[in-house]
């Protein structure tokens, strides 16, 4: 079986101790492609050198995450387009909108997102979208924004079943992690009624560890124990969870089955 972890932040310093053994052990559980969304320039080198030290199995991103979203946002959006211009990676994100932890920003939020999706079209890239305490906001601006041309994926949701539908809507898929697996999400029930082709699966490590690793730093090779849920909740096996997520990761991304 192969899967793609969608989502995941492996450059991160949780991993500074063992990076190495945590993608060779999530190669070993057939996780053998790790997208990595972008976060802001404080973290560019270190996400360029995972993606330049494993080139076949890390995938960069390029954008401005909503959390990093502050007085510097001029010069962090120009870097922005800048990389995008050399053509080095695989979507833009992750952008979008969080008013959980401030709304102190929430203007230039806003418009940074709306400016990054566009650069979205611009560069003929899917878009990968963080959301979070801001449904409304982030798909009004989708929708305002939408063509044939923006695709890409709500990451992390943990909406309702008329949120989801609203997504896929648009033409977008959904990002399931490891919420699915806790207890009282409610996640489980919505995904079972929701189109399997819109679904992508994502760990976000090392955030967000589903159970039974729960309340430990999360890794890609967790994955599987995503799919197993999904399968369940679905009535389908986990062998076809993995083909279809994947497909559907291929497609969303681009990306040729030697990735």
């Amino acid at each position: 079986m192969k899967f793609i972890d969608s989502h995941t932040h492996l450059y991160l310093q949780h991993f500074d101790e063992d990076r190495s053994a945590v993608i060779q052990r999530a190669i070993g559980q057939g996780v053998s492609t790790m997208l990595l969304p972008a976060i802001d320039m404080s973290t560019f080198d270190a996400m360029t050198a995972l993606a330049g030290a494993f080139p076949k199995h890390c995938l960069p991103m390029m954008g401005l995450h909503p959390t990093s979203v502050n007085e510097l946002v001029e010069k962090e959006l120009t870097f922005v387009e800048s990389e995008l211009s050399t053509g080095k990676y695989i979507a833009v994100g992750e952008v979008g909108i969080d008013l959980y932890w401030d709304s102190t920003y929430a203007d230039q939020q806003k418009d940074a997102f709306r400016r990054q999706l566009r650069l979205t079209k611009k560069y003929q890239l899917p878009v990968v979208i963080h959301m979070r305490n801001s449904f409304n906001e982030v798909y009004q601006i989708v929708k305002e924004e939408a063509t044939e041309d923006l695709q890409g994926v709500f990451h992390c949701f943990t909406g309702n079943e008329e949120e989801g539908r609203k997504i896929i809507d648009l033409g977008f898929y959904l990002g399931i992690g490891g919420v699915i697996t806790f207890k009282n999400s409610g996640l489980e029930k919505v995904v079972a009624n929701l189109p399997m082709e819109y679904l992508i699966l994502e760990t976000d490590s090392p955030y967000l560890t589903p159970v039974p690793f729960r309340g430990k730093r999360n890794e890609s090779s967790y994955v599987p124990y995503i799919a197993q849920k999904v399968a369940e909740v679905t009535n389908k096996s986990l062998e076809e969870i993995a083909e279809i997520t994947t497909q559907n990761a291929m497609q969303l991304f681009k990306l040729t089955s030697s990735q």
